[in-house]
């Protein structure tokens, strides 16, 4: 008799983690430097001053996204343990109000109660803690926050936005530099925001859009002030 096996199935949930860190650290990576780069030219500034400033920006832009993002991620990290700690305990002092919570738990998404606490007592079985975390704390290992990967994902993305606004105002004469570097750095913002939303699993077009839209206010403010300033100074 043939046995039926269901494809494996492809979540998309597993990459929120580190896409999320990478298409913020990209998307700051652009306007970030992008607007530097602009605002520093829109002061009429000579070429090796706006270069200095593009690299000093993604240089510290990517140590401050890994910091920030490290620190940010570890505070989750570190919030979690101390429910799954907490759990734990409760667990070993309590266990049968633990399996009656669990039950519970199963009863409101729709399962008969006594049917509910058979399946409480089996995963706990199995599994205890786990199946607290995942069915009481909302904890999974598609979802377990990593400070490392996230720090490094952020670090890359920023240095990789940052050098797409700096290659282009290497190649460009300096007297078209400010618009040349704010039209490509649209360009690449809204392509960033596809490659995002399409490895999301998302519609494009809105987060194109969005993506697109704000860069170009940061850009423009930036482009504003720095041509203020040097009409000042």
């Amino acid at each position: 008799m043939a046995v039926f096996r269901r494809p494996a199935e492809n979540h998309l949930i597993g990459r929120t983690g580190w896409l999320r860190a990478a298409v913020l650290g990209a998307n700051d990576g652009i306007i970030s430097t992008a607007s530097l780069i602009v605002g520093v030219a829109a002061a009429a500034s000579s070429l090796p001053a706006i270069l200095t400033a593009g690299l000093a920006g993604m240089i510290a832009g990517s140590m401050s996204m890994a910091a920030g993002e490290y620190v940010s991620v570890s505070s989750q990290s570190d919030t979690e343990n101390a429910d799954l700690a907490k759990e734990r305990k409760e667990l070993v002092d309590d266990p049968d109000f633990e399996t009656k919570e669990l039950a519970e738990i199963y009863t409101r998404r729709g399962i008969e109660p006594a049917l509910a606490r058979r399946v409480a007592e089996q995963l706990m079985a199995k599994d205890s803690l786990g199946a607290h975390a995942r069915d009481e704390l909302g904890i999974s290992d598609l979802t377990t926050p990593k400070p490392v990967q996230a720090a490094f994902a952020s670090a890359a993305a920023f240095a990789a936005g940052a050098a797409l606004p700096i290659m282009t105002m290497l190649v460009v004469p300096q007297h078209i530099l400010v618009p040349a570097v704010f039209a490509t750095s649209l360009v690449f913002l809204s392509l960033l925001g596809a490659l995002g939303a399409k490895a999301g699993g998302a519609a494009v077009l809105k987060p194109t859009l969005r993506v697109a839209f704000w860069g170009a206010v940061a850009m423009a403010i930036t482009a504003g002030v720095g041509a203020l300033v040097g009409k000042a100074v």
